[in-house]
């Protein structure tokens, strides 16, 4: 099963931005029930698209910054980044398939 890593403020830029794979990016937050729904789907996605997809997982009280660099305004929100840009958002929690559709559109 692929990894999923925990990204900071201090980390994004190298870990997001400037990789040469495609990201997923799940901000989310301790107390977010929503966020832990979805959780198991994200892990899923991780394991299906290793080594095509990156997952990545940004907690929003201990990282302000990206968040709201980003307008993330809601948790959870799943942004898809390609060549360090967002090309896909997810807000709230959705079907499997929401998110199996958007990790398929990056590889």
């Amino acid at each position: 099963m692929a990894e999923i890593i925990d990204v900071t403020d201090a980390n994004f830029e190298q870990e997001v931005l400037q990789s040469d794979t495609p990201i997923i990016i799940d901000f989310w937050a301790e107390w977010c029930a929503p966020c832990r729904a979805i959780a198991p789907i994200v892990k899923e996605l991780a394991g299906t698209y290793d080594g095509k997809v990156k997952i990545v997982k940004m907690n929003i009280d201990e990282n302000p910054a990206t968040p709201g660099k980003y307008g993330v305004r809601a948790i959870p929100t799943v942004l898809a980044f390609k060549d360090g840009a967002v090309v896909e958002q997810i807000t709230g929690a959705r079907p499997k398939s929401a998110f199996e559709e958007m990790a398929a559109k990056l590889v």
